[in-house]
């Protein structure tokens, strides 16, 4: 099995879990993407790597009609029973890069959110090409970790663990404030030679955790869920740790969201 492979199937094993600690993305982030791509009701929309179904859930209280394809079949049960009070949803089982849409192709909007980059990179631009009608559009968007000044200083102060653990941050990498991630996809997407229109945005917003909720969200990243066991315990022992030593015992981690809009020719 792939790394690629690993991590986009690890997810599948803690389908509950993942569901319940990841965040939910902010409203505006959806206003946009329908203003962009000016889909309506009407439209037909395929998700990419759904989840448990929490941007999805989103987009079909908007009323759209989504097709969402998911690798994993935890996964999958999971988005169903979640979503099974919108009949406009159908949750399918399968590999985005050879499933076979049969007649609900071609769609109006591809949409990913936090699964883009599990997609074979000599297979994203032209699969989207495959599905995608002319004029219409893909929209892909992340969750990642930004630092709001001022902010919680734990994040900062608990990179000597990972440091330990062999995780040490790369020579020059940025501790990214709201507002100031790099645009990591504009440059492909225009390379592709499959848009003709790429645009980017970001969001950010903050969310509390308590030290259990945090690290309910750690043990969903694959990162996290391929780490050996003696070091997820030395890393989640110290985190409980050093937030049982603090005056305040939330964490307050920023987020920020880049979303990439694409039209394609």
């Amino acid at each position: 099995m792939t790394d690629r492979r690993a991590g986009r199937i690890s997810f599948d094993a803690v389908a509950e879990q993942y569901g319940a600690a990841r965040p939910e993305y902010p409203p505006e982030l959806f206003d946009t993407v329908v203003e962009i791509t000016g889909i309506t009701t009407d439209s037909r929309l395929l998700e990419m790597g759904p989840g448990t179904g929490i941007a999805t859930r989103v987009m079909a209280e908007r009323g759209f009609h989504i097709t969402a394809i998911e690798l994993g079949d935890h996964m999958a049960a999971v988005a169903r029973r979640n979503l099974a009070e919108f009949p406009n949803v159908e949750i399918v089982v399968g590999d985005f890069e050879t499933w076979d849409p049969g007649e609900r192709a071609p769609f109006d909007l591809i949409y990913a959110a936090t699964a883009f980059h599990w997609v074979d990179p000599a297979r994203r631009y032209t699969r989207v090409a495959e599905l995608v009608r002319p004029g219409g559009h893909l929209a892909i968007w992340t969750a990642t970790h930004v630092f709001p000044e001022p902010g919680d200083p734990f994040f900062y102060e608990i990179q000597d663990v990972y440091d330990t653990l062999g995780d040490a941050l790369p020579e020059g990498a940025l501790w990214n404030k709201p507002g100031e991630l790099p645009d990591e996809w504009g440059d492909e997407l225009r390379a592709s030679g499959v848009f003709d229109d790429v645009q980017y945005h970001q969001f950010a917003w903050v969310v509390d955790y308590d030290v259990e909720a945090y690290i309910a969200l750690l043990d969903s990243f694959s990162v996290n869920l391929l780490r050996p066991p003696d070091e997820k315990a030395y890393l989640y022992g110290e985190i409980r740790r050093r937030v049982a030593a603090r005056d305040d015992k939330l964490l307050h981690r920023g987020w920020g969201a880049p979303l990439h809009i694409a039209r394609l020719k």
